[in-house]
């Protein structure tokens, strides 16, 4: 299963009339990252950028004056998509605005049924919250220190990892690791299973209080003790 994790930074909060300025894609397959990914810079068309979005992602008018259109990126960006489903965090915000640059250019919107919220999969899962792409970086142990401000690509990449974790893919909880033979096409995959330590023990499940009235218990019944014979067994 082909999949596409992917952020997008705009000049505003109105997809009817802001513009997509950023795009950053990572290509999953059977929810592992194959190394491909797509980052494109794009010129919104005389839209300014509004401050508010400047201070989320830093992307100035001036910086944007010299890079492609959305025209003319399109067939780019709908060749790395091909096939693959949309996996985005708020997915109704990105989808929003990618679907608005595709009509503009007469295309039509992507499927909603190819389309996978990482937000509402995050809802479901810690109900409690909270589920900003920050707070599930904190909750999953990635670090996220490198992003001081919003970006594409760098968001679409911490994405990643989150959705692996929140699907369970990597365990990393469990030291397991996979290597893969690189022999060439047509060879067999070797998955080698590695289980290491856990880096701090498990809590004890009884306090200190049910443990002695446990051996008081033992004591009472003496040698017959079930728990006596399964120790000397």
């Amino acid at each position: 299963m082909r999949e596409i994790v992917f952020d997008t930074e705009t000049t505003g909060l109105d997809n009817q009339v802001d513009r997509v300025i950023e795009i950053g894609c990572v290509e999953l397959e059977n929810q592992f990252p194959t190394g491909r990914t797509l980052h494109l810079f794009i010129n919104p068309e005389g839209r300014a950028v509004h401050p508010d979005a400047l201070a989320v992602h830093g992307i100035s008018d001036a910086f944007l004056a010299d890079k492609p259109v959305f025209a003319d990126l399109a067939d780019e960006i709908a060749r790395f998509f091909d096939g693959a489903r949309y996996v985005a965090h708020n997915a109704n915000f990105d989808m929003g605005f990618l679907n608005a640059e595709y009509r503009r250019i007469g295309l039509a919107p992507v499927d909603p049924g190819l389309v996978v919220d990482t937000l509402a999969l995050a809802r479901r899962r810690h109900p409690m919250g909270p589920n900003s792409l920050d707070a599930l970086c904190r909750r999953y142990g990635i670090d996220n220190s490198h992003r001081t401000k919003h970006g594409a690509l760098l968001d679409a990449e911490l994405l990643t990892d989150v959705y692996i974790e929140m699907l369970g893919g990597r365990q990393a909880a469990l030291g397991l690791s996979s290597n893969q033979s690189d022999a060439g096409e047509g060879s067999s995959t070797q998955v080698v299973i590695e289980i290491g330590e856990r880096p701090e023990p498990l809590p004890e499940r009884l306090t200190s209080a049910e443990l002695q009235a446990h051996r008081e218990l033992i004591s009472r019944i003496g040698a017959d003790a079930l728990w006596l014979k399964a120790e000397r067994s």
